[in-house]
């Protein structure tokens, strides 16, 4: 007896689109693996804003070759020129210690993180992409300005009126520290040896900046041991 054949149609499952601000460091790079593991198809960009550790940036180059996602550059030299900081003087130097100190003050780059956002609603346009993902946390807020809760809910308003075709800001780290954040990459195998937090150009991390610091603490706190190498 011939046996009916039976065909069974799979339904098209359409992955949701989104772009990732990746600097290259511990919370950005943290978050892209989070929406890779979540399904997302992802498409990164970072920015050379002539900051002293560009290693960061052959940090996020290397992570997305990892994962296979496209991954672009963009140029934003013009910024490191309009707007003073520690990150982009070479007559200023990078303050050490705690986020908490003043000084730290000193690499605050004016205006910064609105500049990416505008260039990344920009590029999600361009590309048909509806949502734009970056990595403040809370540890930001203190010192970072672009970096607070009304800040990004100012940006999500804005962000919806900058265009006839609706774009969402996410910042689903906003609210919680680097610890946390810490917490997440471990679950999801992030391999930080490809990320890259100190702020001064060396080979091998200060350990002494601001940055460092926050970022060694956040380790310490969640249990890891950080695999970049420290002078």
């Amino acid at each position: 007896m011939k046996l009916p054949q039976v065909m069974f149609h799979i339904k098209e499952i359409k992955m949701k689109k989104a772009v990732v601000i990746l600097s290259g460091g511990m919370d950005s790079t943290t978050l892209l693996y989070d929406l890779y593991n979540q399904g997302y198809d992802l498409e990164a960009i970072s920015f050379n804003y002539d900051q002293k550790h560009q290693k960061e940036l052959i940090c996020a180059t290397a992570t997305c070759k990892k994962l296979g996602i496209k991954h672009k550059i963009i140029d934003l030299r013009i910024l490191g020129q309009l707007a003073p900081s520690a990150l982009t003087r070479e007559n200023v130097k990078i303050p050490e210690g705690s986020y908490t100190n003043d000084s730290m003050k000193l690499t605050v780059v004016p205006n910064r993180n609105m500049v990416m956002l505008s260039l990344a609603a920009s590029y999600a346009i361009g590309s048909d992409i509806t949502d734009i993902f970056y990595g403040a946390h809370a540890g930001d807020h203190a010192i970072y300005p672009d970096c607070r809760i009304e800040f990004v809910e100012a940006m999500k308003t804005m962000f919806k009126l900058c265009d006839w075709k609706k774009i969402n800001l996410n910042a689903p780290y906003l609210k919680i520290d680097k610890a946390e954040i810490a917490r997440i990459g471990k679950k999801l195998n992030v391999d930080y040896n490809l990320t890259w937090t100190c702020y001064k150009g060396g080979k091998k991390a200060c350990g002494k900046c601001g940055s460092c610091t926050e970022r060694l603490e956040a380790f310490a706190k969640a249990g890891m041991k950080d695999p970049v190498q420290y002078k």
